[in-house]
């Protein structure tokens, strides 16, 4: 009799890359993530069998990072392994089935998912069931950052560790779960992927904490939530700069942040879009986390361009996640998802746009 484990990818709703600066986001768990069917074993060895994927064999003597593996479960399941191991907690073996119900390129996180997926199951069966969902989080994260090779921040483990909507502020350690129900404001939440890829992307998504980190050096801070943001505003800047503009985006965005939780807490979905909006446009114009040339990947925005013909004045659209290739977030009043999705799918393909439910 096998044991059943879940953990659910999660959909930025606000925030976007803010996290690596310890500054203030919203996340949202969703009703599609990773489900493992588990057997305990006394081998010391993790067997993982994934849909599309093949079987993975680690065994938990050798966890030091292998830069081979960043990019794969295999260093996911080792990096959890050997977090915590670094947390003094005790590991094991275990067989697992992991199927997936996140649709591919969806931007979802399904390797925060996959992650978190681990630390419960390690938790579950060695730990006694005593590790709070937040020390599960700060588990894959290290497991990213490490063995991954992704420099990520905490949120996209956050979210799926809690299975709920939140609201984070890293630089406090503020956690307020927001109950977030769009349809009952009369919205339509949805993603279309835009059919570009991540490959390749790497260097681009680092690119940005690392400019971010180098203007918080300016200021003799490790990073911007520790700037004042009016100190940064008074200096006379190149905007021409990246790293300027990026940081920018930061403080905007950070500023942004609050006053979309408190439309969510109230349920004002028109001032929630209005702000969504400008936080999508703070991405395109200052983050520039749309089109890389590293890949010369424009669907992305090409799909935000479509959605701005689709939605002017009716509806909101921002980037979904780290950007440079994959999904459109779009948030709109019920009666106009259906005209929506079929310009949308007109473009990226039957599918490519489906409803979100958190």
């Amino acid at each position: 009799m096998s044991d059943v484990f879940f953990a659910p990818g999660r959909t930025e709703l606000a925030g976007n890359h803010t996290d690596h600066q310890k500054g203030r986001v919203i996340a949202a768990a969703v009703d599609t993530g990773l489900t493992a069917h588990c057997v305990k074993n006394n081998d010391n060895v993790i067997r993982i069998r994934s849909e599309g994927f093949g079987e993975d064999e680690i065994r938990l003597r050798y966890l030091d990072v292998k830069p081979e593996e960043f990019g794969t479960t295999r260093a996911l399941v080792r990096g959890v392994a050997a977090a915590m191991q670094d947390f003094c907690l005790d590991i094991g073996g275990f067989d697992a089935v992991v199927t997936s119900n996140l649709p591919a390129g969806s931007g979802l996180s399904s390797s925060a998912a996959f992650a978190v997926l681990m630390g419960k199951i390690l938790n579950a069966y060695y730990n006694d069931g005593k590790l709070e969902p937040i020390v599960i989080a700060r588990l894959a994260q290290q497991a990213e950052n490490q063995h991954f090779g992704k420099p990520c921040g905490l949120m996209d483990q956050l979210a799926s560790s809690l299975g709920s909507c939140v609201y984070v502020d890293f630089a406090t350690d503020e956690i307020l779960p927001i109950e977030t129900r769009f349809d009952e404001m009369g919205l339509t939440l949805c993603l279309t992927n835009t059919g570009g890829s991540h490959a390749g992307l790497e260097t681009s998504y680092a690119m940005i904490p690392s400019d971010m980190t180098y203007i918080a050096s300016l200021f003799d801070k490790g990073v911007l939530s520790e700037v004042d943001p009016a100190e940064f505003r008074s200096r006379e800047w190149d905007v021409s700069y990246r790293p300027v503009r990026r940081a920018k985006h930061f403080f905007d965005e950070n500023e942004r942040v609050p006053k979309m939780r408190d439309a969510l807490l109230r349920k004002d979905g028109e001032t929630y879009m209005k702000l969504m909006n400008a936080s999508g446009r703070s991405s395109e114009q200052y983050l520039n986390n749309i089109v890389t040339s590293a890949t010369g990947d424009t669907k992305l925005e090409e799909g935000l361009e479509l959605s701005a013909k689709l939605l002017e004045g009716k509806g909101a659209w921002r980037v979904h996640g780290g950007g440079f290739a994959g999904c459109v977030q779009a948030l709109m009043p019920h009666e106009y998802f259906e005209e929506y999705k079929k310009g949308m799918e007109a473009r990226f393909g039957a599918g490519s746009c489906q409803v979100l439910k958190i």
